[in-house]
């Protein structure tokens, strides 16, 4: 009997590895050996595999069988390599063709009575295998759509391990199976919520749409009641559909989340919004065995607002301070380091003490000054520094009121057409650099002569600056926001009144 040899993938984070599956009879008591790392749900592939091809019609020799994943210290978790196996052992056995199995890629997991089951983070998976060169992978029926994302590989989708031998070479009589599917995603509504709705807060109107064109993350301060919540959820309507590398990062997060993608890449910037008791792990990601992503890399590509900031665990918000700053999310195992895309926009809201009233115009504080700073003083200064909109919002006012139904406010779409064109022009003004929008220019390019900014431009954040009211992280920042409102004004370069417009987005809290 040859060794049979196939194909897997290995999953960590969001990368995939290509696992070359070995299986091989010797003349000894019958025994399955699986080894090469693997957790203990991969260990009792051991049952299934036998169980699906007893199941089967594939009777397998009553020898001595050992399995090999290779590469060996690579760590391997999940039930995803059943069928990898299955066909290698059959390989092994000459039941199906070693030279079939030996140029597909296999994954799925395996049911008792040798049906395969779809798994999840099959999107990554075959992206994987793509990278890799394979021109085909099978996959389980009810994985067939979401693996036909990848451009670039053909998807061989089978019911059952039965089928997938026949389909290899293997003399069987075709059994028609029911295969498991998963439940299809209903189809996404963009929910009703459009910024005309919000009234008055013409200011944090605005800075909702700075932040859109720029890439921005934002921080608002206000009691309750004036509408905090509902700008952050408008932000996602705001930006534009989704490039398609990023829609595969973020139908991939989805997939690995164990979230059904369907036939159809998600296009709209998703939106996640964490209650304030999440832990470091389901905010950013990990798990003991498998590391699976948080809400910070689910909201990758579009918005992660956290409402009520100062009652999260501080070091929970300050393990947010990295990702903020390259845009990946790594979670660091003692035998392994998955990375995630972290390129959100962070969006925090906060009343501006315990009991919500300080500065409301209409109700009285009760807190002292001491839990004032002590509220909000579990907001690190490092993580502060790294938030370019920083603004105070009120409730409204009757007169506002009545302002509002007479005039005319600003529509989700309109601002859309604003935030796209913005966009379109800091694209072409970064052509041939690594960045797309301000928000991810380093400061030392915006200060360089690229700039062409002068110095009565600048004056008034080098006067912050001297006077320690900003850090110098803080002035790049002011930098980032003056770009983005020239874009916004079709300026070629920021102008002193954008310069003192960015320095107001960013000081307002303590103006």
């Amino acid at each position: 009997m040859a060794v049979g040899r196939t194909q897997a993938v290995a999953l960590l984070g969001l990368h995939g590895a290509i696992v070359e599956i070995e299986a091989d009879y010797s003349s000894q008591l019958p025994k399955f050996i699986l080894i090469g790392l693997p957790d203990a749900a991969l260990g009792e592939a051991r049952d299934r595999v036998l169980a699906a091809a007893a199941n089967s019609g594939c009777d397998l020799p009553s020898r001595r069988l050992t399995v090999n994943l290779s590469p060996a210290a690579l760590p391997k978790q999940g039930s995803g390599f059943d069928l990898g196996i299955a066909l290698a052992t059959l390989a092994a056995a000459g039941i199906v063709s070693s030279r079939s199995i030996a140029e597909v890629v296999h994954l799925g997991e395996l049911g008792l009575d040798g049906r395969l089951r779809p798994i999840t983070g099959i999107l990554p998976a075959v992206s994987a295998a793509a990278a890799a060169g394979f021109e085909a992978v099978m996959v389980p029926t009810g994985n067939a759509d979401e693996a036909s994302l990848v451009p670039g590989i053909r998807v061989i989708a089978v019911a059952s391990l039965r089928e997938a031998a026949i389909r290899h070479g293997a003399e069987f009589e075709p059994v028609d199976v029911e295969p498991i599917l998963i439940a299809h995603p209903e189809p996404e509504q963009e929910e009703d919520l459009d910024l005309a709705d919000v009234i008055g807060n013409d200011d944090a109107v605005e800075a909702m749409i700075v932040a859109a064109a720029g890439g921005h993350h934002a921080f608002l301060l206000g009691p309750p009641g004036s509408g905090k919540t509902m700008l952050a959820a408008r932000l996602p309507g705001l930006l534009p559909d989704l490039d398609a590398a990023t829609a595969l990062d973020v139908s991939s997060i989805r997939s690995l989340s164990g979230l059904a993608v369907g036939d159809a890449l998600v296009t709209r910037p998703p939106l996640e919004s964490p209650h304030h008791t999440a832990t470091a792990a389901a905010l950013l990601g990990g798990g003991s065995k498998q590391i699976r992503p948080g809400a910070a890399a689910r909201a990758s590509g579009g918005v992660l607002f956290l409402d009520e900031a100062p009652e999260f665990n501080s070091s929970v918000l300050d393990a947010l301070r990295q990702p903020l700053e390259s845009g990946v999310i790594s979670i660091h195992r003692a035998n392994a380091v998955a990375h995630f895309p972290g390129r959100f926009q962070l969006v925090l809201a906060a009343n501006p003490c315990p009991c919500g009233q300080y500065g409301a115009r209409d109700s009285e504080c009760t807190c002292t000054p001491s839990a004032r700073r002590r509220y909000l003083g579990r907001l690190s200064g490092p993580l502060l520094d790294r938030i370019d909109i920083q603004l105070r919002v009120q409730r409204i006012t009757s007169a506002q009121l009545k302002l509002a139904r007479e005039g005319t406010r600003i529509t989700s779409a309109a601002a859309r057409v604003r935030v796209t064109a913005a966009r379109e022009c800091a694209a072409e003004r970064l052509a041939g650099t690594p960045w797309t929008v301000n928000s991810q220019v380093p400061g030392f390019w915006l200060r360089g002569p690229h700039a062409r900014l002068g110095g009565v431009v600048t004056a008034s954040i080098d006067r912050a600056l001297e006077r320690g009211g900003i850090t110098m992280r803080g002035y790049d920042r002011v930098l980032r926001l003056s770009w983005t409102l020239a874009d916004l004004d079709h300026a070629d370069s920021p102008s002193a009144d954008h310069v003192g417009r960015a320095l107001y987005l960013r000081k307002a809290l303590s103006a």
